[in-house]
């Protein structure tokens, strides 16, 4: 009985994870796609107001910062469009872009689905000037265009759904052979994830070198950024299959190699 019940609950898990499958822009990949784009584009926007509305938020306005964040933005989402509209792309996507700095020390940046963009004060003394900034903001950028957001969230359902399968598989066996098997899967299913984060970080990496060429930016420039971050970041870190990120030493060496391929679409 519990065969036939795991058996048809792997059925149906094969038959929606086939259905709910989508491609990326300009890598090809095929990735996992369960979660409604309108619903999360509707999440990100509710979010994003909520941020620049919250009084603690320091927005700023009218600076030459502001300013060149706006002018980035606008460029590589121009680029990104005209790309999506070429490739056939563009009536699966729908944009409201926004593109606001922030007053904060966090060494950060984020783009939300929809084209909602933040990008931290504590940021730019890294990127130092716009390449650098376009390094960042088209990285950032590439996450939305990839939908890595709702992949993320469909491979927890994913990951969710087979926790009920091992569940499903072992419920006739001994307490403490469930309790083991249970507790392998756990730690799997979590350094999966963890690999899937660091894969879209590079494919992030490799759609915003071709996004900033696209825009005007010389994608030389985005391997002295990380070098630059990797030099304020310092300290001891986790080993790389144990981190959402690649190791910094990995993550420079693969952009050096893919500059060439986003330097085709360099326009100065």
């Amino acid at each position: 009985m519990n065969w036939n019940k795991t058996k048809l609950f792997s059925s149906l898990f094969l038959l929606v994870f086939f259905a709910g499958c989508s491609t990326v822009p300009l890598t090809g990949r095929r990735q996992l796609s369960l979660v409604d784009d309108k619903t999360m584009q509707q999440q990100a926007t509710l979010a994003y107001r909520e941020l620049l509305n919250d009084p603690k938020t320091k927005v700023v306005k009218g600076t030459a910062n502001a300013q060149t964040v706006q002018n980035v933005g606008r460029k590589i989402a121009q680029a990104v469009e005209s790309y999506l509209q070429q490739q056939g792309y563009a009536d699966q996507y729908q944009f409201s872009w926004e593109f606001n700095l922030i007053d904060d020390q966090q060494v950060n940046a984020w783009c939300m689905p929809g084209g909602k963009v933040a990008v931290y004060t504590g940021i730019l003394p890294v990127t130092e000037n716009e390449a650098g900034l376009a390094t960042v903001m088209g990285h950032e950028i590439a996450h939305a265009i990839a939908r890595h957001s709702s992949e993320r969230a469909s491979n927890v359902m994913a990951a969710q759904g087979l926790g009920v399968g091992v569940g499903l598989a072992t419920s006739g066996k001994s307490q403490v052979t469930q309790v083991l098997v249970n507790q392998l899967y756990g730690v799997g299913s979590q350094v999966a994830l963890l690999k899937y984060s660091r894969n879209q970080e590079s494919e992030a990496d490799r759609m915003g070198l071709t996004f900033m060429a696209m825009a005007g930016y010389n994608p030389n420039e985005a391997a002295s950024f990380w070098q630059r971050m990797s030099s304020r970041a310092g300290g001891q870190k986790p080993p790389e299959f144990l981190s959402t990120h690649p190791s910094d030493q990995r993550r420079i060496a693969d952009i050096q190699k893919l500059i060439p391929e986003a330097m085709k679409h360099y326009k100065k």
